[in-house]
């Protein structure tokens, strides 16, 4: 094997890369929207879309905060390569959050979540391994 070839074999392609950023966009979009819906909509109104809010407000707004954080560290630090391995974390941590939310909604016969928490969480996942394992961005 040459010496090119080995470099080629070591380092990531441009598409892992560019398919980690839209993974990383897309997340980000959609956990910023629910976590800042669900930690700034009034408990009566956000009840009306999500039933176990009003019996667990306090964890709706732990989620939402979660989630709004977890948005930011999948953006901000790859973006500005300012401690770059929050962005795996933010990932690893978001994806967490989706299995957690797979017991919750089986426990309480939310069948139909289910397979919105595990899309999500398999996109986290993505993310997690890509940026620790196979494509980390670096440190200023």
């Amino acid at each position: 094997m040459s010496a090119a070839t080995d470099t080629q074999a070591a380092s990531p392609s441009r598409a892992l890369h560019v398919g980690l950023w839209v993974v990383q966009v897309l997340l980000a979009l959609l956990f910023g929207m629910v976590g800042a819906m669900k930690s700034f909509t009034p408990i009566e109104e956000l009840s009306a879309n999500l039933p176990w809010v009003s019996s667990l407000p306090r964890l709706a707004r732990f989620i939402g905060a979660s989630e709004l954080l977890g948005a930011i560290g999948l953006i901000a630090p790859a973006a500005t390569r300012i401690q770059p391995w929050l962005t795996p974390l933010a990932g690893a941590a978001l994806l967490l959050v989706m299995v957690l939310a797979v017991a919750f909604h089986l426990s309480r016969g939310e069948f139909t979540a289910v397979p919105v928490n595990l899309v999500l969480g398999g996109m986290a996942a993505f993310v997690a391994w890509g940026r620790w394992k196979r494509a980390p961005v670096r440190a200023r």
